[in-house]
């Protein structure tokens, strides 16, 4: 092997293996940094304008420190109810209702245990046929298709590196398949656009309906 050969190799040996600590390094710190900006500009115009100085960071604390009063405000009674007429308040304005309600739901969806939030990971030929999309089932629904009344599922397809923007797409049941995977790992795959995936995403079957008979016999 010749001198400039092995210099080659080990530049590369060394580059590749220098670049795997750095880039993650610098993604992380820019997408923390973009994060810290965001939150610091809520409130530091606001608190630069009462105090008349400037602290970095303090917008950022202070949005903190809002979100977990406003968390231990509605853990009580008074609070509760205070909370829910302001609530009721909101969705009656035409224009904040579809915002408020569509943004409260998602987030619940992603970040709650119950029922209605996102549990079942499902793979879906989106946005064309031959290529696929994972995503997460967001309701059972009858959809009137070609006359006649079909089951079909909402599902929500997150997009990268967020998984709080994305589509919605309505299809019928025996075109989603249900993924053996949870949910955490199906967020780590989007986030990461890929590159962080399980071993295997294995098929569970065909998702079904699991609403009342009742219901469900109206379906064509």
């Amino acid at each position: 092997m010749s001198f400039s050969t092995a210099v080659g190799t080990v530049f590369k040996k060394y580059f590749i293996g220098g670049l795997l600590i750095v880039v993650p390094l610098i993604i992380t710190y820019l997408v923390l940094k973009a994060l810290f900006e965001a939150l610091d500009g809520l409130l530091q115009p606001l608190i630069h304008k009462l105090a008349g100085f400037y602290i970095p960071g303090l917008g950022v604390i202070t949005t903190l420190v809002l979100i977990i009063v406003a968390g231990i405000f509605t853990h009580n009674l008074v609070g509760r109810k205070i909370y829910n007429l302001w609530e009721r308040l909101l969705v009656h304005v035409p224009l904040i209702r579809p915002i408020y309600s569509a943004s409260k739901s998602l987030l619940e969806s992603t970040t709650a245990s119950k029922s209605g939030s996102f549990q079942e990971v499902v793979l879906v030929e989106y946005p064309r046929a031959g290529s696929y999309a994972i995503g997460f089932v967001a309701n059972r629904l009858l959809v009137e298709i070609d006359g006649s009344l079909r089951q079909c599922a909402s599902v929500f397809i997150p997009s990268p590196p967020t998984p709080f923007a994305g589509p919605s797409v309505i299809l019928p049941l025996e075109q989603v398949q249900l993924l053996d995977i949870s949910v955490e790992q199906a967020l780590k795959f989007i986030v990461s656009g890929g590159v962080v995936a399980p071993s295997a995403m294995k098929r569970k079957g065909l998702l079904v309906w699991n609403k009342p008979v009742e219901v469900s016999r109206e379906a064509g």
